[in-house]
């Protein structure tokens, strides 16, 4: 993805902390403090323009929300449709997803969505994934006992690395569709990339897995 620069961008990310949180850190340990109701909390790593975040927000008022987006110029996006929309379980976080142990701690989160995640093919590069064994252990420490993984992508290889990954780890696999759109799960709410990729009559794939403890 390449990314056009909004030199604006930080000045009104800063603007607005009550939607994107300014001081995550503090945070730690007591998420449920900064939203309206103390319910589950899922987050999306890689949130983009905000699309799915959002549309989940609004879809279940029984669950808060948060989108983790590392760059400026993207989140800037989500926080448009999070101001239009004014959902009061659904947060923003403008932090890199490798640092989310700073953030948070054990039981702060219970799912976490992974969506059309950067796919980085080449192998000098595989610590980068989402998926990666490394990115597992951060999520395992920061999700409730029994949380879940919900992976999306249109990538085959990144798919296939993933399921790979997710059973090398020890996960168990709860649902697995190597072609989402013509499968019968019903309330699938759609990314941007999502509806760009089936569009063009790509196969999406989805999986759910969950920790075993």
């Amino acid at each position: 993805m390449r990314l056009r620069h909004k030199p604006w961008a930080r000045e009104k990310i800063e603007q607005h902390p009550q939607y994107i949180v300014a001081n995550p850190e503090q945070c730690k340990g007591k998420w449920h403090e900064i939203f309206e109701k103390d319910q589950p909390l899922h987050i999306e790593v890689g949130t983009g323009k905000g699309q799915f975040i959002t549309e989940m927000a609004k879809a279940n008022p029984d669950i808060n929300y948060m989108g983790i987006e590392l760059y400026d110029s993207v989140i800037v996006a989500a926080l448009d449709r999070l101001i239009e929309a004014n959902l009061p379980n659904l947060k923003l976080l403008n932090v890199n997803a490798a640092d989310l142990a700073k953030y948070f701690t054990k039981n702060d989160v219970d799912r976490v969505y992974l969506n059309f995640s950067d796919p980085w093919p080449k192998a000098r590069h595989e610590k980068r994934r989402l998926t990666y064994k490394d990115f597992l252990k951060l999520y395992e420490d920061l999700l409730v006992d029994g949380g879940e993984i919900h992976f999306k992508t249109d990538n085959q290889g990144l798919f296939e690395y993933s399921l790979m990954s997710f059973s090398a780890y020890g996960l168990l696999l709860k649902y697995v569709s190597l072609d989402f759109h013509k499968s019968e799960y019903e309330g699938n709410i759609m990314t941007e990339y999502e509806e760009k990729f089936s569009e063009q009559g790509n196969r999406i794939y989805r999986c759910e897995v969950k920790y075993q403890n």
